[in-house]
């Protein structure tokens, strides 16, 4: 058992207030020794003290259920960070990581899974509604608080109980503590939040109606697949057959208009990039949902191990990366401070040929441009070839890459690379004959997973198949789910180490400090990635690079570069017409 491990184990739980943007404000808090039994800690907001009224030191660990909530409250409350923490929210997703979950991932659905009673959903909610309205409590009120608190003590107690043999092997228990490690992570980030240019946030909300009209207005004028506000089909395939560009069908015959296939068109027809963009502006345009409090920051719970490879997913609408490319430039540092964009370089790639163990793609990788790297090795360029000198034929082994690691046929790289298909397959055939100790490895991940339906990551994320599985999706799932691990661990370690990270952003941190600072802080933050990589990749090294803004600049995506002038033009116009 875990308990064998500690000298005390503590079950915890934090009712809380947030507003959208805003650091929690705790309610009150129920803690449960769960070795030596005794009363529970019972404790309202007034009732807190400096430090926590259980260990967090070497011996102890503290138990909960989605464990970033709780550490949030340490943070809000000034209180240091428990030295182990159980997120048995963590635990059960990698538990059931792929399985049909009919009653969710929360915790009644934890309960249910395991066949345990719990509170009544309806219950639970109203409780939250009390919570969350805020104001002065009664004394009954504050009892009844207190009691529904218990009760997910109680159920988290239960759940301990029944997942504990889990962790019977030590490195089970590792991994365990490592994820519960990146909750601290996670709590310091979200904590932080991200710096909004709130004026140029405050005139979007306030003008978007008109920017919307003249944006589509000024954007079409280039394409003219717009009736009013509606996109027309009709209109946009007369465009692309026009163009030349061959684009994408469904099985009846109708264009392929998804976010996923507009974002690989344009990067073989950058033309369509606005077009794309307007599209997702005019489809995704909540500002208002935009979560940032009244210190100007952006902060939305992160959401950690949603997706199957173990990504976070936090809110498109709350989080501003998950936003239009565009909108990301209303980043802004403030005054003296600057952030850096850190991000893997190729880390898919890297991945691949770490986890693979083939030699000519660890070469290629390690050579700092394995797209040139593989057409050298696949004969296509000489030894001496650069970026300037064969830019074309590194441009079509980089598609190649590409669709290798999207599962791309030879259909899709054609398209991409404006070639015919017997050009796109002779291309792949070559990815093949030079790295065929990857593809072999690859085909072993395949057939491994279609007999025992099963997979899992270095540190112990695994994912339950079932059904039809799609071959291609569980060929990228070693390289997808290994990153987010590196991810986790290169936050973990970062903030650790004292470094300011405000995002996880997939394959790369947001990290933030003084000017002065900056760049120990980036230097630092390529160090722990470096040793994340390691990590992970048993030794195997990969690189990454820095984006960096200092105020006051703001932060820029070359995808958005367009609208985002269009936009700022059409705000000056606003402003011109409102003043005559």
């Amino acid at each position: 058992m875990v308990a064998r491990t500690f000298s005390e184990v503590w079950a915890v739980d934090f009712e809380f207030r947030a507003d959208p943007g805003e650091r929690p404000v705790p309610v009150c808090l129920v803690a449960q020794e769960l070795l030596g039994g005794g009363p529970p800690v019972r404790l309202w907001a007034d009732q807190f003290g400096a430090l926590p009224p259980y260990g967090i030191g070497h011996d102890s660990l503290l138990v909960a259920y989605y464990a970033p909530a709780e550490m949030n409250c340490h943070l809000a409350l000034g209180w240091p960070m428990p030295e182990n923490v159980l997120d048995l929210y963590a635990e059960f997703r990698t538990l059931t990581n792929g399985k049909v979950l009919p009653h969710g991932v929360g915790l009644l659905g934890a309960l249910a899974y395991f066949r345990l009673d719990g509170i009544e959903s309806m219950e639970k909610e109203a409780m939250r509604q009390l919570i969350i309205a805020g104001g002065e409590y009664t004394p009954q009120q504050r009892v009844d608080i207190l009691d529904y608190c218990q009760t997910d003590v109680d159920a988290t107690a239960k759940l301990y109980a029944v997942m504990a043999p889990v962790f019977n092997e030590h490195q089970k228990l590792e991994h365990a503590l490592l994820r519960g490690r990146y909750t601290r992570a996670v709590a310091c980030m979200e904590h932080a939040g991200i710096p909004i240019d709130m004026t140029m946030l405050g005139s979007l909300r306030q003008h978007w109606g008109a920017i919307r009209d003249k944006l589509i207005s000024r954007i079409d004028a280039d394409y003219g697949v717009y009736d009013g506000r509606t996109f027309k089909a009709a209109k946009f395939v007369d465009y692309v057959a026009s163009h030349g560009i061959d684009w994408p069908t469904t099985p009846t015959g109708r264009p392929c208009l998804d976010d996923d296939t507009f974002s690989e068109q344009c990067k073989t027809h950058p033309r369509l990039r606005p077009l794309k963009e307007l599209r997702s502006a005019l489809g995704q345009m909540r500002l208002n949902d935009l979560a940032v409090g009244a210190d100007g920051r952006n902060r939305a719970m992160l959401s950690i191990l949603r997706s199957t490879t173990g990504r976070n997913q936090p809110s498109n609408s709350k989080f501003v990366f998950g936003l239009s490319a565009w909108l990301r430039g209303l980043i802004k540092p403030k005054e003296g401070y600057g952030l850096a964009y850190v991000d893997w370089s190729q880390q898919e790639f890297g991945i691949a040929a770490a986890l693979s163990g083939d030699a000519a793609m660890k070469e290629a990788y390690s050579s700092g441009d394995p797209y040139l790297a593989f057409a050298v090795q696949a004969g296509a360029a000489p030894s001496d070839a650069t970026k300037h000198t064969h830019a074309a034929v590194r441009e079509q082994f980089k598609a190649c890459v590409l669709a290798v690691q999207y599962g791309m046929g030879e259909d899709s790289l054609a398209r991409r690379i404006q070639r015919t298909t017997p050009y796109a397959r002779e291309l792949l055939s070559l990815h093949r004959r030079t790295y065929a100790r990857f593809w072999q490895w690859s085909d072993g991940v395949s057939d491994y997973a279609m007999a025992y339906r099963k997979l899992w990551t270095v540190f112990g994320w695994q994912l339950s198949l079932s059904g039809t599985v799609n071959d291609r999706s569980v060929r990228n799932w070693p390289m997808q789910s290994n990153g987010s691990e590196m991810l986790r661990l290169a936050c973990t370690l970062a903030t650790e180490r004292g470094i300011s990270v405000i995002a996880p952003v997939h394959d790369a941190v947001l990290i933030e400090a003084p000017l002065d600072r900056l760049d120990e802080q980036v230097l630092t933050m390529q160090e722990t990635m470096r040793e994340a990589s390691m990590a992970v990749l048993a030794g195997f090294e990969l690189r990454s690079d820095v984006k960096r803004i200092d105020a006051p600049d703001r932060f820029n995506d070359p995808r958005g570069d367009v609208m985002w002038g269009v936009v700022n033009e059409l705000l000056d116009e606003i402003g011109a017409e409102a003043a005559l």
